[in-house]
Order: structure tokens, then C-alpha cells, then sequence
């Protein structure tokens, strides 16, 4: 059976709440809400077939877009290819030509809606950001609360709170408190044993690989809801982590860092080939900052995680 793929775009207005719109009851999942789009003809590029099919659709016209999300997914009845792109800003004023109802959503309200399944992995990418902030170790719990109060300032929205030299005990107090300096702000990531998960409800949890690999076949350890996400470095840590069934991972290392010296790097291809076939969003680490954004999103990556590169000096 041939893959149908399909071009989607997550449209966000100025004030960041996304567009959705109601699928037709006589179509495939008909009722669902979706994120705009349509097929890809034959000889079409991606992003060719979404701004014709978002002007044909919504009567816009798309001026700046870039790829966020592939996501392969099998139906019963048929096997798709969602090739979805981030749309930031667009001409004339989103109406349903097809007659199809819309609806703009806050990205965090975005798992109250009825989507179809494959659409899961794109809700994420589409509440998640492109900067995931992982805090040094070597400093005291003073200097990174001090340091995490820059951050959420100058707009950091996802935090990891790394600190693998201090004791269990002030690791917990410290992420007390880190959890009520982000709320609101960001959503925090924890780290340690998942004993520690009852008493952290409100903040996600990010499992080392070693981790990964010890809780295979044992399911999500956290609520569907609750951020769960995963450090990666191959494709047998990949699909452990998929079948977890975490929000979002890290691939690293994919050039050479200071942090992890001996490593061998993944490379920009090898991190490519990685991505194809790997349904959830990706942060890519090691050696990477802002300014390899756009590389990271050509490769198939969420964003960029890194230590020194956002830390607020």
C-alpha cells in the first residue's frame, strides 16, 4: 500500500494560539479536528503543495514557514505521511472556503481536542519550543536559581534541571524550588530515579538512557500529560524510547562538545537517517547552538539542546 503524504501546516497567529479545523463527516476521521493541509501531487515539493492547499483551504497565502514534524502513521485503511510545517506568518485572513468550521486554540489547550492519532507527536511539536535549556553542574544551587531566573526572563519556556553532583536530598529541595520559579513560565524537566515520580506531579521527567534501556517493556512510567522525555545517542535507544511512549527525546552528541569529550559525534547525516521513521519531536545536542536552528529543522530536529551555549553568562 502506498504511503499518502500529506501536507500540514501548525498556523499561528501573532499572540501564538494555533489554527485548527474540523474534518468534513463524509472524510477519513471525519468529526476529528486537524491542522490544515492537504495531499502532495505527484512532482510537488512539500512546501509547494502546503501553500497551494492552505490557499485553496483557508485563503491565505504563507510568507514564512519551515518544516517541524515528519510523522509516519498506519491507519487500518490506509498508511500516511504527514509532512508538517510551522507557518508564522501568512496574508489576508484564515476562513473556512470549504466550509469547514476553524477554531484558534491555545497551544496548550491543544490535547482537549479530538485529533486523529497521528496527530499526537504534532500536538507536542506544536506546544513544545525550539530552545530546550539544560542547566551546567558546576555550580552551587544558589548560582543556578540565580541563573534560572535570567533564563525564564530572557524567555526560555523548557528546562532541564541536570545537576548530577549534588546529593539526592538537595537535588529535591533545589527542584522544589526550580518548579515554583517556572510556573507559569516554563515547563521544568527532572531527572533521577522514578521513585522520585510521586512526589514532582507537576513537573516532566527526562530519563537518562541507561534508563531507557533498563525500563524497556514496562510502559510509560508517567500519566499521558505529563512531559515525559528521553536522552538518545542510536537507533536501538530510539525505538526503546518510542515504544516508552515519550513526548521527546535528545539525540546526541551530534558534533563534538566539550561536556562529553570522548564521545564520537553522530554528524549532521548519520543524524538525518536517525530521524526518518522516528515519529516523536527530537532536540539535538552537543556542540550546537541558536545559530543552528535552521539546520537542526532541515535535519528533522524540534530544536536545539544545549548547557553552555544558553546559559546566561
Amino acid at each position: 500500500m502506498k504511503r499518502l503524504h500529506v501536507a500540514a501546516g501548525v498556523i499561528r497567529c501573532s499572540d501564538g494560539r494555533v489554527l485548527i479545523a474540523r474534518r468534513p463527516l463524509d472524510k477519513h476521521q471525519g468529526g476529528l479536528w486537524e491542522f490544515p493541509g492537504g495531499k502532495v501531487e505527484e512532482g510537488e515539493t512539500t512546501e509547494a503543495a502546503l501553500v497551494r492547499e492552505l490557499a485553496e483551504e483557508l485563503g491565505i497565502g504563507v510568507t514564512a514557514a519551515r518544516p517541524l514534524i515528519q510523522v509516519r502513521h498506519d491507519y487500518p485503511d490506509k498508511q500516511v505521511l504527514l509532512d508538517v510545517w510551522e507557518v508564522s506568518a501568512f496574508t489576508g485572513e484564515p476562513h473556512g472556503a470549504e466550509g469547514q468550521p476553524l477554531a484558534w486554540v491555545e497551544a496548550a489547550d491543544l490535547p482537549s481536542y479530538s485529533f486523529p492519532a497521528a496527530n499526537r507527536p504534532i500536538i507536542a511539536a506544536a506546544r513544545l519550543p525550539d530552545r530546550y535549556l539544560i542547566t551546567p553542574d558546576e555550580f552551587s544551587a544558589q548560582q543556578l536559581l540565580n541563573g534560572l531566573s535570567r533564563a525564564l526572563d530572557a524567555g526560555f519556556r523548557l528546562i532541564q534541571l541536570r545537576a548530577p553532583s549534588l546529593s539526592p536530598v538537595d537535588y529535591r529541595v533545589l527542584a522544589a524550588d526550580v518548579m515554583a520559579m517556572c510556573a507559569g513560565r516554563a515547563q521544568l524537566m527532572l531527572k533521577g530515579p522514578l521513585e522520585w515520580l510521586g512526589e514532582f506531579p507537576g513537573a516532566g521527567w527526562h530519563l537518562t538512557a541507561e534508563q531507557v534501556r533498563r525500563h524497556a517493556g514496562q510502559g510509560r512510567p508517567v500519566p499521558v500529560g505529563q512531559w515525559l522525555a528521553a536522552s538518545c545517542h542510536d537507533a536501538a535507544e530510539l525505538e526503546l524510547a518510542m515504544a516508552m511512549g515519550v513526548d521527546f527525546i535528545t539525540l546526541s552528541p551530534v558534533l563534538h562538545t566539550a561536556t562529553h569529550a570522548g564521545a564520537q559525534p553522530l554528524g549532521w547525516p548519520r543524524v538525518a537517517d536517525l530521524l526518518v521513521g522516528f515519529n516523536q519531536p527530537a532536540y539535538l545536542l552537543g556542540g550546537l547552538g541558536r545559530a543552528d536552528l535552521m539546520q537542526v529543522f532541515s535535519a528533522g530536529g524540534q530544536g536545539v539542546a544545549a548547557i553552555r551555549a544558553f546559559w546566561p553568562q
